[in-house]
């Protein structure tokens, strides 16, 4: 019985718009064991998406009130779930396994479990992210690379969001501290998982993030741009969190940059990097800096616009100032809400599957 209640949990958790899929190996299961205690499995699925009292839940499964809110506290401490006060109420929900468990995980992460993850990603989990086609990540440059010009939707100025924030904290980045564990990482910082809001409180009431003033994550924010990491942000215009992510290490981006993947299968890229040919030296600075080997130089330098992040990482480092990040004029906009991107996704992953069992189905024929 104890398999089953894994099984259960695992088929759960692939009903997230991006899922929890079965592989050959069985290392989702063994992730999930190294996770979950029979009981935490089937306390979870009690759980729905949206957040819920836990006399609702109680009383929906006809349990003892008491005891599972202490259960559910546990459990919300231990990164398995979410957990929001609001009006001196709390509410707990089932958190997907990215973003969500996988990202909650970093502070209890050794050397096993990171081999488990790799192991994951590399067999199935990488295609599962990308297999909607809707990316989940937005890049957001930083407002001194973007051209003076530009008139900005206020989710697109990064450090006048941060500003505006209620709360906000910072933890250490995951993807970075996996890599490292495997042997793969690499120096940049790590201390750049921001979170604002009811995420940046649940970090904070779980000790996993540190709570910072505004100043200091813009200051965090900067010292990512010097490090040539890539700010990003779930595909929406609240902010909830920024990713500083790098390309060797990064979840997502390892997608484009080691498997040559289409950006926008994990990035939604709003801005573009655009080159003044006239000033340009082709000096060939850009091209270090680019994080997903976007430029090249002939005798000027020049853009592959469907590899450009629009992330600014080149810009700001161009001896001639020759580089301006300008809005796309094909962008496409961020969704209203973190829920309407969900749905965006369950219908993307729907086509992709249904046009592939056609395909199959023709080839049978």
């Amino acid at each position: 019985m104890t398999e089953e209640a894994y099984i259960k949990l695992r088929e759960f958790l692939d009903n997230f718009p991006v899922g929890f899929p079965e592989t050959e190996s069985g290392v989702e299961m063994k992730i999930l064991k190294k996770l979950f205690t029979k009981e935490d499995a089937e306390t979870v699925v009690l759980l729905t998406p949206i957040p819920q009292e836990a006399s609702r839940i109680a009383r929906q499964n006809k349990m003892d009130k008491d005891v599972l809110e202490k259960k559910l506290e546990s459990m919300a401490k231990r990164g398995l779930i979410f957990r929001v006060v609001r009006n001196g109420k709390t509410y707990f929900n089932a958190s997907p396994f990215m973003v969500g468990i996988y990202e909650y995980s970093v502070n209890k992460l050794d050397k096993e479990l990171a081999e488990m993850y790799k192991e994951y990603y590399d067999t199935i989990y990488q295609e599962e992210i990308g297999l909607s086609n809707v990316p989940g990540f937005k890049v957001i440059p930083v407002e001194e690379t973007i051209q003076s010009e530009a008139v900005l939707l206020p989710y697109q100025k990064l450090k006048e969001s941060i500003k505006e924030a209620r709360i906000i904290s910072v933890a250490d980045c995951i993807c970075r501290k996996e890599a490292i564990l495997n042997g793969e990482g690499c120096d940049r910082p790590i201390e750049t998982c921001l979170n604002f809001g009811a995420a940046a409180e649940y970090y904070i009431h779980r000790g996993v993030g540190r709570q910072i003033t505004a100043e200091e994550a813009i200051k965090i924010i900067e010292e990512a741009d010097k490090a040539g990491l890539v700010h990003a942000g779930t595909n929406s215009k609240h902010l909830g969190n920024i990713c500083n992510c790098c390309p060797c290490c990064c979840v997502s981006m390892k997608g484009i940059t080691q498997k040559g993947m289409p950006v926008r299968k994990f990035m939604n890229p709003i801005f573009e990097s655009i080159i003044n040919q006239d000033t340009c030296s082709g000096c060939g600075t850009c091209i270090e800096r680019c994080p997903v080997e976007a430029i090249s130089v002939e005798n000027t330098a020049t853009v592959n616009r469907e590899r450009c992040l629009g992330c600014g990482l080149c810009a700001s480092v161009c001896p001639e100032e020759a580089i301006t990040i300008e809005l796309r004029d094909d962008r496409e906009e961020p969704f209203e809400r973190v829920l309407v991107m969900g749905q965006a996704i369950i219908e993307g992953k729907r086509k992709i599957l249904k046009d592939k069992k056609n395909e199959k189905d023709n080839d049978l024929r």
